[in-house]
């Protein structure tokens, strides 16, 4: 049995790697809405797993830092760090506010949890950062989200080779648009439809991790076929 902590577990992107990873294993569930954090909780023991439920709002540093203390919270074989928010706007619609909670959940988060945390991941653990393709390029208004993608990946690739003597893998993934509902905050009218499903997210990453321990697929970008 494998413990694994999901950030942002409740819906989209985290719910469905809960639920892929669900079967033998022990799946702490972190997030803010607790009734949801719930829901997925009860799938992943219907999927053959233990559930953990930790109610937690990452966009507050000393939250994150609480969570790593949690008791509840053994030694880890896997984090994978996939809460994230988009504050879409011009350069003169984006607020202070708004730079700094997308920097602290999007960044500081998986910062403060890995700091905290690897030193107590076994050798052959793995740790899962899911950024985005737009850690790689910017887009109209997303500059605060690209900013702190860009800042994710930056981080990951650093501590990669930090952890790499400790026998850890490090994983970033980079999604093109996923259907969930980060897109709910998002201006205009999307076609959830013609984007990736959050279960083609997690099928990638579960390949990944299952590989041997002395292999590692490190930087994974998947798009929509037609989403160039």
């Amino acid at each position: 049995m494998k413990t694994i902590l999901i950030t942002g577990a409740s819906r989209g992107i985290g719910k469905a790697i809960a639920l892929k990873f669900a079967s033998g294993n022990k799946v702490i569930l972190t997030g803010r809405d607790k009734s949801k954090l719930d829901e997925t909780a009860s799938l992943v023991v219907k999927n053959g797993g233990e559930a953990i439920v930790i109610e937690a709002d990452l966009s507050v540093p000393q939250n994150v830092i609480a969570l790593t203390k949690n008791e509840n919270l053994p030694q880890l074989d896997l984090l994978i760090n996939n809460a994230g928010i988009a504050l879409v706007g011009s350069l003169d619609e984006i607020t202070l506010e708004d730079w700094q909670k997308t920097f602290d959940v999007n960044v500081t988060a998986p910062f403060l949890l890995i700091q905290k945390l690897s030193s107590k991941m076994p050798k052959g653990s793995s740790i899962v950062n899911i950024a985005s393709v737009a850690s790689k390029s910017g887009f109209p208004n997303w500059s605060t989200y690209c900013m702190s993608k860009f800042a994710l990946d930056g981080f990951t690739k650093s501590i990669r080779e930090e952890l790499r003597e400790k026998d850890i893998r490090v994983l970033n993934i980079y999604p093109g648009a996923v259907a969930t509902d980060i897109w709910n905050g998002v201006p205009g009218e999307q076609d959830l439809s013609a984007m990736m499903q959050p279960t083609s997210v997690a099928e990638i990453i579960f390949t990944a991790v299952a590989q041997p321990t002395g292999t590692v697929i490190e930087d994974i970008t998947m798009r929509n076929l037609h989403d160039f």
